[in-house]
Protein backbone atom coordinates (compact mmCIF):
# COMPACT_ATOMS: atom_id res chain seq x y z
CA UNK A 1 0.00 0.00 0.00
CA UNK A 2 1.14 3.26 -0.64
CA UNK A 3 -0.03 6.85 0.20
CA UNK A 4 0.37 8.55 -2.46
CA UNK A 5 -2.88 11.35 -3.08
CA UNK A 6 -4.33 13.99 -0.26
CA UNK A 7 -7.13 16.44 -1.44
CA UNK A 8 -8.16 18.91 0.71
CA UNK A 9 -11.13 21.78 1.04
CA UNK A 10 -11.17 24.96 0.17
CA UNK A 11 -13.61 27.85 0.11
CA UNK A 12 -11.99 30.30 -2.29
CA UNK A 13 -10.48 28.31 -4.78
CA UNK A 14 -8.57 30.73 -6.74
CA UNK A 15 -7.10 32.20 -3.91
CA UNK A 16 -5.62 28.47 -3.08
CA UNK A 17 -4.84 27.55 -6.56
CA UNK A 18 -2.39 30.25 -7.03
CA UNK A 19 -0.97 29.52 -3.29
CA UNK A 20 0.20 26.12 -4.14
CA UNK A 21 1.28 27.44 -7.21
CA UNK A 22 3.59 29.41 -5.30
CA UNK A 23 4.57 26.74 -3.39
CA UNK A 24 6.06 24.95 -6.70
CA UNK A 25 4.07 22.56 -6.91
CA UNK A 26 3.14 21.42 -10.55
CA UNK A 27 -0.56 22.11 -11.77
CA UNK A 28 -1.50 18.69 -13.42
CA UNK A 29 -5.42 18.70 -13.60
CA UNK A 30 -8.05 21.98 -13.53
CA UNK A 31 -11.56 21.92 -13.41
CA UNK A 32 -11.74 25.42 -13.35
CA UNK A 33 -13.57 26.94 -10.32
CA UNK A 34 -13.89 23.54 -8.24
CA UNK A 35 -10.78 21.18 -8.94
CA UNK A 36 -7.42 21.00 -9.10
CA UNK A 37 -4.59 18.46 -9.08
CA UNK A 38 -1.04 19.29 -8.26
CA UNK A 39 2.61 17.13 -8.40
CA UNK A 40 4.92 17.53 -6.01
CA UNK A 41 8.56 18.49 -7.17
CA UNK A 42 10.19 15.66 -6.08
CA UNK A 43 8.39 11.61 -5.54
CA UNK A 44 4.69 10.50 -6.45
CA UNK A 45 3.13 11.65 -4.53
CA UNK A 46 0.11 14.39 -5.41
CA UNK A 47 -2.00 16.96 -3.56
CA UNK A 48 -5.66 18.14 -4.84
CA UNK A 49 -7.36 21.26 -3.82
CA UNK A 50 -11.56 20.76 -3.89
CA UNK A 51 -13.88 23.48 -3.56
CA UNK A 52 -15.76 23.38 -0.87
CA UNK A 53 -18.74 25.82 0.85
CA UNK A 54 -17.84 25.12 4.00
CA UNK A 55 -14.21 23.36 4.28
CA UNK A 56 -12.62 20.79 7.17
CA UNK A 57 -9.60 22.34 8.26
CA UNK A 58 -9.51 20.42 11.47
CA UNK A 59 -7.85 17.72 9.75
CA UNK A 60 -4.71 16.64 9.75
CA UNK A 61 -1.34 18.36 9.15
CA UNK A 62 0.68 17.99 5.94
CA UNK A 63 4.26 17.61 5.94
CA UNK A 64 6.50 18.62 2.75
CA UNK A 65 9.87 17.40 3.01
CA UNK A 66 13.06 19.58 1.86
CA UNK A 67 16.93 18.74 2.61
CA UNK A 68 17.02 23.22 3.50
CA UNK A 69 13.58 24.35 5.60
CA UNK A 70 15.50 27.44 6.14
CA UNK A 71 16.59 28.15 2.61
CA UNK A 72 12.89 26.89 1.26
CA UNK A 73 11.24 28.72 3.85
CA UNK A 74 13.29 31.75 2.71
CA UNK A 75 11.89 31.50 -1.05
CA UNK A 76 8.46 31.01 -0.04
CA UNK A 77 8.10 34.39 2.27
CA UNK A 78 9.65 35.80 -0.72
CA UNK A 79 7.38 34.27 -2.50
CA UNK A 80 4.65 35.91 -0.31
CA UNK A 81 3.47 32.90 2.17
CA UNK A 82 3.40 33.49 5.81
CA UNK A 83 4.46 31.29 8.33
CA UNK A 84 3.08 30.79 11.67
CA UNK A 85 6.50 29.19 13.15
CA UNK A 86 10.25 30.00 12.47
CA UNK A 87 12.09 27.20 11.27
CA UNK A 88 12.81 24.94 14.92
CA UNK A 89 14.63 22.12 15.75
CA UNK A 90 12.00 19.78 17.53
CA UNK A 91 12.88 17.64 20.13
CA UNK A 92 11.71 14.63 17.86
CA UNK A 93 14.94 15.07 16.01
CA UNK A 94 13.16 17.26 13.24
CA UNK A 95 13.09 20.48 11.66
CA UNK A 96 9.77 22.65 10.93
CA UNK A 97 8.00 25.98 10.19
CA UNK A 98 4.74 25.65 9.81
CA UNK A 99 1.92 27.40 8.27
CA UNK A 100 -1.78 27.44 6.43
CA UNK A 101 -3.11 27.67 2.98
CA UNK A 102 -5.93 30.62 2.47
CA UNK A 103 -8.60 27.94 3.67
CA UNK A 104 -6.52 27.46 6.62
CA UNK A 105 -5.44 23.92 6.28
CA UNK A 106 -2.54 23.27 8.26
CA UNK A 107 0.77 22.62 6.39
CA UNK A 108 4.43 21.90 7.42
CA UNK A 109 8.11 22.19 5.87
CA UNK A 110 10.16 20.03 7.51
CA UNK A 111 13.23 18.12 7.25
CA UNK A 112 13.71 14.21 9.00
CA UNK A 113 16.44 12.57 6.88
CA UNK A 114 16.68 9.42 7.99
CA UNK A 115 14.74 10.00 11.82
CA UNK A 116 11.31 10.20 9.50
CA UNK A 117 11.26 6.49 9.54
CA UNK A 118 14.35 5.33 11.56
CA UNK A 119 14.45 7.58 14.77
CA UNK A 120 16.49 6.56 17.55
CA UNK A 121 13.30 5.20 19.18
CA UNK A 122 12.34 3.14 16.49
CA UNK A 123 10.03 -0.04 17.33
CA UNK A 124 11.75 -2.98 16.01
CA UNK A 125 9.96 -6.01 14.54
CA UNK A 126 8.52 -8.09 16.81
Amino acid sequence: MDLNQATLEVADFDAALEFYKKLGLKLIVLAEGHYARFEMPNGSSTLSIHHAEAPKVAGPVLYFEVEDVDCVASQLKARGITFDTEPTDESWLWREARFRDPAGNRLCLYHAGQNRRFPPWRLEKG
